[in-house]
């Protein structure tokens, strides 16, 4: 028998699931079907990164490393992010090796943030921001971007919801789940609304590989730097840069992210992150080493599929009436729905029932999204093409 007080926190019974997970429960329990849901590159991690995180587990590394990250990792880091976005940072105190880039938003909102702070982040966004912003007791604010507008975050924006109590921005461009980028003179100006109110701002870069605008015929040692808002060495006291190996490397299972940021900032992530979890894995440490230094030759190869399908899907949508932006960055398309007169739930579960094809309900993503739906195309052009098709007859049904 249970008392009569609440066994769960407040606070974490009122949390919504997940509607991503929530709605693969579902895919998971049907046969023959095409999924263009899941946020996973359907590459299997280069092998000579496995074969680092094979060594290492060979050589007996088995143990703890620095709550930090291992030198080796951090430093990896320092002359990755300098060679692609002309950052620079301190591998010894502004460098922390996380478990995945979820651990480093959270870490950076728990040293942040205390109960009646506000943080701003962009709506449509990643289902995970409002929920992380609430555990930390902080309130978080939306910040609707539109199609209109490609989905880019401006700071007129911005500016019709900062309070005095706004203690931070999280944003994520290139963007899950609408592919929006930014450009530097975009960045700028954000970094000077945050400067002008005294925002710190959270930057989850972990698209910031997949961009379409690099000229993949060209080297990478010879390809201009990447945009980032850790790149303007005036604000750099101001950002915390979140960033990780999933997506560009094809890494999800190996866990592993980091943060970068002011030693003050750093410092009190660390103490979270030394509490709750010691040490991001070791045998992923090592992997990433290998990845940031000489993994740029995979990030192309596959840079180049994920444009490839791309450019077949987003003509395709458009040519059966589904508005569809071309994004310039990460792997996701969001469609526009709203002319078939379908809420986008009811339009992704017709069409996973009745033409086995999963997508996500843009909602997924905060309210401005009803009306869309999100498409992953990490996934083999074959699968894409026939998931088109499908997608076609069920148009013609409609």
């Amino acid at each position: 028998m249970t008392g009569g007080k609440n066994r769960v926190a407040q606070h974490v019974a009122d949390l919504p699931k997940s509607g991503i997970r929530k709605f693969f429960d579902i895919v998971a329990q049907s046969k023959d079907v095409v999924s263009l849901g899941v946020g996973e590159p359907d590459f299997d991690t280069p092998w000579h990164i496995s074969r680092a995180a094979v060594t290492c587990l060979e050589d007996g590394g088995t143990h703890y490393t620095s709550n930090l990250g291992t030198p080796q990792l951090r430093q990896a880091i320092c002359r990755y992010l300098e060679r692609r976005f002309d950052a620079r940072y301190d591998w010894e105190k502004e460098v922390l090796a996380t478990v995945g880039v979820s651990e480093a938003i959270d870490l950076a909102i728990r040293a942040l943030c205390a109960p009646g702070d506000e943080v701003l982040y962009h709506e449509p966004c990643f289902v995970s921001y409002s929920a992380t912003i609430k555990l930390a007791h902080a309130t978080p604010v939306a910040v609707e971007t539109k199609v209109e507008e490609e989905f880019r975050l401006t700071v007129a924006a911005l500016e019709a919801k900062v309070t005095p109590k706004t203690k931070a921005l999280l944003l994520n461009f290139p963007c899950n789940p609408t592919g929006a980028t930014l450009n530097r003179e975009e960045m700028h100006a954000i970094l000077a609304f945050c400067e002008k109110h005294d925002i710190i701002l959270l930057a989850d870069e972990v698209y910031s590989e997949l961009n379409y605008e690099i000229d993949d015929s060209v080297p990478p040692s010879e390809q201009p730097k990447l945009p980032s808002f850790a790149a303007f060495p005036e604000y750099r006291d101001r950002v915390i840069l979140l960033n990780g190996f999933s997506k560009s490397w094809a890494m999800t299972g190996y866990r592993l992210g980091y943060a970068c940021g002011p030693v003050d900032i750093i410092d009190a992530m660390m103490k979270i992150h030394q509490y709750g979890i010691m040490s991001a894995p070791t045998l992923a440490q090592a992997a990433g080493v290998e990845a940031m230094d000489q993994g740029d030759n995979d990030v192309a190869r596959m840079r180049r599929e994920y444009k490839k399908r791309r450019d077949f899907l987003v003509p395709a949508l458009n040519e059966m009436g589904l508005k569809t932006l071309m994004p310039k960055g990460a792997f996701y398309l969001f469609p526009d729905v709203r002319q078939t007169g379908l809420s986008s739930d009811d339009f992704c579960m017709n069409l996973l029932k009745d033409f086995g094809v999963a997508c996500v309900p843009g909602e997924a993503f905060g309210p401005c999204g009803n009306g869309f739906i999100r498409m992953s195309y990490a996934t083999s052009l074959e699968k894409i093409k026939v998931a088109a098709e499908r997608i076609g007859k069920m148009l013609k049904s409609l």
